[in-house]
Order: C-alpha cells, then structure tokens, then sequence
C-alpha cells in the first residue's frame, strides 16, 4: 500500500484546505474494513492523531479541531478526505493518512499545510 496525500499549502488564518489522501495498492475490500484517519506532526513536536473515521462513518476529532475539520472517506475509491476550516497557524504541520487505530501501512510523505497569521 502506497499512501499518497495531497491538497496541502500556504493559507491564510481563516482560510481553508481540502486534503485527500488514496490508498494505492490496498485491496478495495481491506480498504472498506478499516478505520482511517488523519494524523499530523508539527515541527519539533510528535505525530498526533486528528480525526479518524470508522469503516462506517462514525467519526471523532481532536479538541483542537473539533468543530473546524471534517473527515470523510470514499471506500470505492480508496480516499480519505480532509476538509479544514477556519485555519490557524497551530495548524501548521506535515498532515498524515493512515488506518487506524494501529497504523499498519507504510507512511508516506504527507502534505505539507502552513498557516500564516
């Protein structure tokens, strides 16, 4: 499995950003049975999970963007979405996909979102 994010950039504080992510090479039916999530690791600081999202749909966030991000998934395409609203520079990290709650598949090489105040 090869996952392959994107959508990130330079933003404005206030602004927004739709991230997505496709799970290459992932058997579409292992795809479907997993829980997804989003993850980011801001510089110096460790990898920390974002949102998440059950096979079927339930979702959770983090205190910190709860209210502001929302997860979704497409299982016949194998993406993860992540729409982000109301940016601010705290929100400003390398963003991460990946199953969940035990990460199994190879980590890529996220996208890249900068908030500027």
């Amino acid at each position: 499995v090869q996952l392959q994010a994107s959508g990130g950039g330079l933003v404005q504080a206030g602004g927004s950003l739709r991230l997505s992510c496709k799970a290459s090479g992932a058997i579409t039916s292992v795809f479907n049975s997993k829980a997804v999530a989003w993850f980011r690791q801001a510089p110096g600081k460790q990898r920390e999970l974002v949102a998440s999202s059950t096979r079927v749909g339930t979702t959770n966030y983090a205190d910190s963007v709860n209210g502001r991000f929302t997860i979704s998934r497409d299982n016949a395409n194998k993406k993860t979405y992540l729409q982000m609203n109301s940016l601010k520079p705290e929100d400003t990290a390398i963003y991460y996909c990946n199953n969940y709650p035990d990460p199994s598949w190879p980590w890529g090489q996220g996208t890249l979102v900068t908030v500027s105040s």
